[in-house]
């Protein structure tokens, strides 16, 4: 089944929509989530705390891109744009059961790295990737997966005004996915 990230609105694919760094810093505010206390020289500081997420940005943008971490903080290969919403100071996602995204919180690792922004479909049709997304605002989060069908009607709920056009073909999916297990709702928190 293909990602509800991919599908198109109106025609037009929602993943071309470009909401580019520049306007997320200009256009967005300044308020920010992430900026962490200076290491020491600004050059020591890990790349998540060189720049931070515009609050609006958070819960405007149409997609997040995530990618697990390694034990020794290594990223996964795995960063594939994301329906997602901003609840609770936390990015919550639902995803397939079989995906690394649930599987890499089964096996213990909840750390990830998170992108916010629009920069296109990350794997491309003919193989190739699109990095455009390491350069948009991020922060690392802890995942967990979350057994609240509470949240997950908050989640579906604001699907519907983020994504109108495409909601309808997966609300129904999401929601029963969820209940029989072949679906896992994760809310990653952001951490240092």
């Amino acid at each position: 089944m293909p990602d509800p990230a991919s599908r198109s609105t109106a025609g037009l694919p929602l993943t071309r929509r470009r909401v580019t760094t520049a306007f997320a810093w200009t256009a967005l505010g300044t308020a920010t989530l992430g900026a962490a206390p200076a290491l020491g020289d600004a050059d020591d500081r890990p790349p998540e705390s060189k720049r931070s997420v515009p609050a609006k940005l958070l819960d405007e943008s149409p997609f997040v891109y995530v990618s697990p971490l390694g034990r020794d903080g290594s990223e996964s290969t795995c960063h594939a744009e994301l329906w997602y919403a901003w609840l609770d100071d936390a990015v919550v996602v639902i995803v397939s059961s079989d995906r690394w995204k649930a599987t890499a919180l089964a096996r213990g690792l909840d750390r990830a790295r998170i992108w916010v922004g629009d920069h296109g479909v990350w794997k491309t049709w003919y193989g190739g990737r699109n990095e455009a997304f390491r350069e948009a605002p991020a922060f690392v989060g802890r995942g967990a997966r979350v057994k609240d069908d509470a949240l997950l009607e908050r989640l579906l709920a604001r699907y519907e005004t983020k994504y109108p056009a495409e909601i309808a073909d997966w609300r129904d999916t999401m929601r029963d996915g969820y209940a029989d297990g072949s679906r896992t709702l994760i809310r990653y928190t952001p951490i240092g």
